[in-house]
């Protein structure tokens, strides 16, 4: 059933949508949905992070234009769909990338550039907490960053009066209040589950750490307020409005809910916020989230702890890198295809090169591939370095080439799930997968089963991705009733008995895949030695 045009050009007039607006990292995005939470107009732009001086950062201009252009994107969409403007919206959600470092001084001045999830640079940080709160601490996380500041003795710290992630700045200018989500919240410090706030103990633990500085703060007053799903964050300010919208017809006032990270609207968007079910998301970067029935019985330092937006216990296998070395092979496809003048069709070189690989060996036939841009944290690896290997006699041609660039973009996700599935025996009834990897149908689904050994499934919205699953928690806020959680909203009144397309696992592909990820370990000293001698 199609969109009722002047019903929902009066929607729109009326104030009656939702906005949502997710920063990705290659990606800024905005969905608009109607009062039946389902899509009605978009708008994106493209942006990628730069390495200044050794760090991974996205300048504030790079932020607000970004931010600026998505937004007149999307009132562009609405303009030729609806004929409508836009001047009230009913509610509006940020959110972003999880973890990083965005600190600053009194004046609210950012004291260095921000300091993404992808910088690696914190190892010392991370082990050092990790022993002191015997709780992971990942190395992307704020505290990480914080903490690897006030040892590298970077002069700023002492200045700090309020740091956060990229979500809760956004929020902050938009709407000048200084919250955090309980899921972005919980990328940047750990999570007391019982009390819906960051963990006390650890709070003061970090500030008895650090009280031989003698700094001017102490931790909790220069983090952002936790909220969890559905509570008031503010509405938007004047000054947030024109910040937003340059055309300057949108009105202050607007509610918007508590900003999330990406884990958290990668949740919502797939209706896997109840107990037992997950999602993996699988672009740039790849995570996989279930949420647990109970505390994990050992500490792990390969997996997260995180909360979903309501405050439940997730645990997160996260691998900074996914489809990036994926895509630079598919792009020198492209380069190759158009030296013989042969004009590209990017959405069909995918779908080519993607089912080619299913006509690839099981194990790949002895190929290996390493797509590291960047460090990990699951497996030993400190920088990136983009790695292709094979024997004389491995089984070289197309079909394996590409299934083992697809194999090895999960190959760290898949050593951290095999920890949860194998090790903690964690139930999953369910997995639902969104992001770039499952743009092509069929392909990239049937290898998250192999590597999850979990049936995976995809739905028609899941491409909507983060942005959608902000404006489903902005729609929460905004229409929930009286005591009804976001997981009987999502499925109540959102997903409504969808269940997406489902596929099993096939039973060669796992076989396959652990042959695989045996190679992919015992190879690993390679990839470590390519870090040692490739400068």
């Amino acid at each position: 059933m199609g969109i009722d045009v002047n019903a929902t050009k009066a929607a729109i007039e009326n104030g009656k949508t939702v906005l949502g607006i997710e920063f990705g990292s290659t990606r800024i995005k905005a969905v608009l949905i109607g009062e039946d939470n389902v899509p009605i107009a978009s708008g994106a732009h493209d942006w990628q992070n730069r390495l200044d001086n050794g760090i991974w950062t996205y300048t504030l201009e790079d932020i607000w234009t970004g931010l600026q252009d998505c937004y007149a994107k999307m009132l562009a969409d609405v303009k030729e769909k609806y004929d409508a403007t836009i001047q009230k919206i009913g509610a509006m959600g940020f959110s972003a990338m999880m973890h990083g470092y965005m600190a600053f001084n009194e004046k609210d001045e950012l004291l260095i550039p921000f300091r993404t999830w992808r910088n690696t640079n914190t190892v010392e940080a991370a082990e050092k907490l990790t022993d002191l709160f015997q709780y992971n601490i990942p190395l992307r996380w704020s505290v990480s960053h914080l903490y690897q500041c006030i040892l590298d003795g970077e002069e700023h710290v002492k200045d700090v009066a309020y740091f956060t992630t990229l979500a809760g700045y956004i929020h902050w200018k938009l709407t000048g209040k200084k919250v955090l989500g309980i899921g972005d919240a919980s990328g940047m410090f750990p999570i007391d589950i019982d009390k819906k706030d960051y963990n006390e103990r650890m709070i003061q633990q970090f500030n008895e750490l650090v009280a031989d500085k003698n700094y001017p703060w102490n931790l909790r007053e220069i983090m952002p307020k936790v909220l969890v799903a559905g509570e008031d964050a503010g509405t938007l300010t004047e000054e947030g409005a024109k910040l937003l919208d340059v055309s300057g017809q949108l009105q202050a006032g607007i509610p918007v809910c508590p900003p999330e990270g990406d884990a958290g609207t990668g949740m919502a968007a797939t209706n896997s916020v109840a107990q037992k079910t997950g999602n993996v998301s699988a672009g740039t970067s790849v995570f996989a989230m279930i949420v647990l029935e109970k505390d994990l019985e050992k500490l792990h330092t390969e997996i997260d702890m995180v909360t979903t937006p309501s405050g439940d216990l997730v645990a997160m296998a996260h691998a900074n890198n996914c489809t990036s070395d994926l895509n630079a092979w598919v792009n020198l496809f492209k380069e190759f295809a158009e030296a013989f003048g042969v004009d590209v069709d990017m959405t069909k070189l995918f779908s080519v090169l993607y089912n080619k690989a299913l006509e690839g060996d099981a194990d790949c036939g002895d190929l290996l591939s390493y797509g590291y841009y960047s460090g990990e944290n699951i497996i030993p690896i400190t920088e990136g370095r983009p790695l292709f290997a094979r024997t004389p006699d491995s089984k070289f041609n197309l079909a394996n080439f590409m299934r083992t660039h697809l194999y090895a973009a999960l190959g760290a996700l898949k050593i951290g799930m095999d920890i949860l599935v194998k090790e903690e025996h964690v139930q999953i009834d369910k997995i639902y997968g969104h992001g770039g990897l499952f743009k092509t149908p069929v392909v990239g689904q049937r290898i998250m089963a192999a590597a999850m050994s979990a049936p995976v499934s995809v739905m028609e919205t899941a491409g909507e991705g983060g942005a959608w699953g902000i404006a489903l928690l902005a729609s929460y806020m905004l229409n929930k009733c009286a005591d009804e959680t976001l997981a009987a909203y999502l499925t109540d009144k959102v997903f409504a008995g969808d269940e997406g397309t489902k596929m099993e696992p096939d039973e060669k592909d796992m076989e396959g895949f652990e042959a695989f990820i045996e190679r992919f370990k015992k190879g690993l000293a390679v990839e470590q030695k390519a870090i040692e001698c490739l400068r």
